[in-house]
């Protein structure tokens, strides 16, 4: 094998590596969201937390992007009474990502 066929292997599974560590600390930040919003929006607690949690992270595999994410929150945060600025919920989708790929990362 080429010096130029290794650099590119490597390249390859860097990129595999660095994809698989999103998709893990994207899922995560999801789950860690929908226990922020279950508790400060909802007051669910216990088991209704964590199924809400489970239904944020099955929320984003409708379509790429944080949108359907933020849509679905939105929905159910507005469904329950509350009020959630977009702003304030992309900062702490932001802020816990952060938090998920050091904890994936900490695991690896």
């Amino acid at each position: 094998m080429s010096g130029f066929d290794e650099r590119e292997k490597a390249q390859e599974n860097k990129s595999a590596h660095e994809a698989e560590l999103l998709f893990k600390a994207t899922a995560r930040r999801n789950r860690m969201l929908g226990e922020w919003v279950a508790e400060e929006f909802l007051g669910l607690s216990g088991d209704a937390r964590a199924e809400f949690a489970k239904e944020v992270v099955a929320a984003d595999f409708d379509r790429p992007g944080d949108d359907d994410v933020v849509e679905f929150v939105q929905d159910k945060v507005k469904a329950a009474g509350g009020e959630l600025s977009d702003a304030r919920l992309r900062h702490k989708m932001n802020e816990l990502l952060v938090v998920a790929t050091a904890q994936i990362k900490e695991q690896s």
